[in-house]
């Protein structure tokens, strides 16, 4: 038997240190080639790290949320054979016996299929896990719900996911037990709770914080809303996917908000623009490149649509479709991560009347969509039903004058009003 060492590779890009964000194994596991052993995190996206021999597990080189140098040890795993480093070399690497805690992201699916992956253990029939008081177990957002909502303490129950993560299915084993019953639900609803969860701010969440930190502290932001009668544009997309949905796919509002942006900005070439404040230069963009907000299970991505300046509305719904799918999964590349040159956020149903959108530094300007809502309204001295929508965007002072913002949304509002004008030259 050997020893087989897998360090922290050069992701490129010039990248000299990655943070270290999920374990999906622990010491003892087998692995199979090609198993993905942890994801880390760039500046820009998440990284599967899979191994590339089989064997065992013998040493973590890090926890997560620890920025490690790209050449630094990452995994030592037992093999078959002398392995990649002598007896005598072993890197001292701390062997950690109990699984890490992870922080609240799902695994991301593994691009392939690992045939020879090994199948992963039955839901536990055994009794229940005694740990510690304060030991954390490893659980998805929906499995902590789950269990609150049933009366189950998570730390009771023996997880047979990942690095021990505890799935749905040790829920229901745990119940089928008899460790539960059927008045717990009703008891916990009123009893009283003193517990309290500490979640460390690493991975995804914590990028997320930076940005937003660094963004409010360095832009000069003001936000500019205003009310658009969106009833024809939605007349419009109703019809076009009546006749063309079953072949060319159904249209989202998003992609009408795409085109009206790169129209708009024809007149506004000062917000399609990215601002180097170190540099003191501000570079103006021919090209629209929309980033779009996109909420995930690992915290808020922007994968970005390019060139939609060039694109048909069905090019650019399956392209937001697409992005926002590999986004959801932890796919998205680094490209797709990146180069936008304005971006366009929607909470969809739950968009609200009013918000305040953040900026995607080092761009300038942010379009928040709101909800859309029937109201009465006053046309040509008739009180009609008419459907209604805020655009709720922000802009850095420090580029974009208060006169030119409102002046670019409402070029914005004309052309959803009119739709028609969205395709006239």
């Amino acid at each position: 038997m050997g020893t087989h060492v897998i360090k922290m590779p050069d992701i490129g890009e010039g990248i000299a240190e990655v943070e270290l964000s999920v374990w999906h194994v622990k010491v003892g596991d087998m692995v199979v080639e090609d198993q993905v052993l942890a994801d880390v995190m760039t500046d820009k996206a998440m990284v599967d790290i899979p191994s590339p021999v089989h064997g065992k597990v013998i040493a973590l080189g890090g926890q997560p949320g620890e920025v490690m140098a790209v050449g630094s040890v990452l995994i030592s795993i037992e093999v078959e054979g002398a392995g990649n480093v002598k007896e005598s070399a072993q890197p001292a690497v701390a062997v950690k016996e109990a699984p890490v805690a992870a922080p609240e992201v799902e695994p991301v699916v593994q691009s392939k299929p690992v045939a020879a992956a090994a199948p992963r253990p039955a839901v536990c029939q055994g009794p229940m896990v005694a740990r510690e008081a304060d030991e954390r177990p490893l659980a998805s957002p929906a499995v902590r719900k789950h269990a609150l909502d049933l009366g189950i303490q998570l730390r009771l129950v023996r997880g047979t996911g990942p690095a021990g993560r505890v799935l749905h299915e040790d829920l229901d084993a745990y119940l089928a037990q008899g460790q539960s019953n059927a008045s717990a639900p009703v008891a916990a609803a009123y009893a009283q709770r003193n517990d309290e969860e500490q979640i460390p701010v690493i991975g995804m969440r914590r990028k997320i914080a930076q940005r937003m930190q660094d963004a409010t502290q360095r832009a000069a932001h003001f936000s500019y809303v205003e009310e658009i009668d969106v009833t024809a544009v939605e007349e419009l997309r109703a019809h076009l996917n009546e006749k063309h949905g079953a072949t060319r796919g159904k249209l989202t509002l998003l992609p009408f908000l795409v085109r009206a942006l790169v129209v708009a900005l024809r007149d506004f070439p000062q917000i399609n623009a990215r601002y180097d404040d170190e540099a003191q230069v501000i570079t103006r963009l021919g090209a629209v490149h929309v980033g779009i907000a996109t909420q995930a299970d690992i915290g808020l991505m922007v994968p970005v649509v390019r060139h939609a300046e060039a694109r048909s509305l069905w090019d650019s719904a399956q392209e937001i479709s697409r992005l926002a799918t590999a986004a959801r999964n932890g796919k998205a590349s680094r490209d797709e991560l990146s180069g936008s040159s304005i971006t366009l956020t929607s909470l969809g149903a739950l968009g609200g009347i009013v918000s305040t959108p953040v900026l995607n530094l080092p761009e300038v300007a942010i379009v928040g969509v709101n909800k859309i809502v029937e109201r009465p309204m006053v046309v040509k001295g008739q009180i009609v039903i008419r459907k209604m929508m805020n655009l709720s965007s922000s802009f850095d002072h420090r580029v974009v004058d208060g006169m030119d913002a409102a002046q670019f949304i409402q070029a914005v509002r004309g052309l959803l009003e009119q739709p028609a004008t969205l395709f006239v030259d």
